[in-house]
């Protein structure tokens, strides 16, 4: 039943709902009612020849859709296992995942090779015991109720150009106090604090374009829409193709840090992976 309501919720049409399932019309209509009467209240509302979820059946949804993916990461676990294979359930920042993390997996599966690799980019601290999650990569503060974090590294940003922007000549950091800026929504104060940090004062702290995420804010200074500040571990390939290029070397530390993150009653199931991440920042720095 819940298979079936989720798939009439996302295809909002029980007919399509079950065409996906094999069932016929009537026998989802049928599951959705059982369902309802369990619940006590209605979970769809006809609109337009559509059926829409109404507000208990979007919360409920929620609920349903993390139960479902629950069941298919324990499937995915429990199968491996049978097969002498290894999962590794790891979760990291998405752009972090993408432009660090992945690129080095295979040194890890040189060394390990029957391990498989779930990787899932949640932003946010969830709870390890209904998370099919080893390991977590966490941006912040060593704060995790739950799990045991562990200093991976700090971070460093710097001034970054592209585009036609590379071909202007940069002598110190006034000469970006009134060129165009790309600006992270998440980290709205980078630029007041670097300025800060090359003491030069900044009349306009908001002036320019905002993008929300590191992966937009890369694509924005790749294309000249302004200078960004971007450490150097996400746009390594950038940097070595001479897409990007940092015009003044003037580095300015976050508040915050990188941490392992690991369940406190199995953090023993991914020291390797947590020893192997480590070891890697040490041999090549993220800064």
């Amino acid at each position: 039943m819940l298979l079936t309501f989720e798939c009439a919720a996302r295809h909002g049409n029980f007919t399509r709902a079950g065409e996906e399932l094999a069932l016929t019309q009537s026998a989802v209509s049928r599951q959705i009612r059982d369902l309802e009467t369990q619940i006590g209240k209605p979970l769809f509302e006809r609109v337009r020849g559509r059926v829409v979820t109404t507000q208990t059946g979007r919360a409920f949804l929620a609920e349903v859709e993390a139960l479902l993916d629950m069941a298919n990461s324990t499937m995915r676990h429990v199968t491996a296992g049978g097969q002498g294979e290894r999962i590794l359930a790891v979760n990291a920042p998405p752009t972090f995942a993408a432009r660090w993390l992945v690129p080095r997996l295979s040194g890890y599966l040189k060394h390990h090779p029957q391990t498989r690799f779930d990787i899932s980019t949640r932003r946010d601290v969830f709870d390890f015991t209904t998370t099919q999650c080893d390991l977590a990569i966490h941006f912040g503060q060593p704060i995790w109720p739950g799990a045991v974090c562990t200093y991976l590294c700090s971070e460093l940003v710097v001034p970054v150009a592209g585009g036609a922007l590379l071909n202007t000549v940069v002598r110190d950091a006034r000469d970006l106090a009134e060129a165009p800026k790309i600006h992270q929504t998440e980290r709205p104060h980078l630029w007041a604090d670097w300025f800060k940090r090359a003491e030069v004062e900044l009349s306009s702290p908001n002036e320019g374009h905002w993008f929300e995420q590191f992966s937009l804010t890369i694509e924005a200074v790749r294309s000249g829409l302004g200078y960004g500040l971007l450490p150097r571990y996400l746009i390594e390939s950038e940097l070595a193709r001479g897409e990007l290029q940092i015009p003044l070397d003037i580095p300015l530390s976050t508040d915050n840090a990188y941490y392992i993150a690991t369940p406190e009653d199995r953090a023993d199931a991914a020291r390797d992976f947590r020893d192997w991440m480590i070891a890697a920042v040490s041999f090549r720095p993220l800064a």
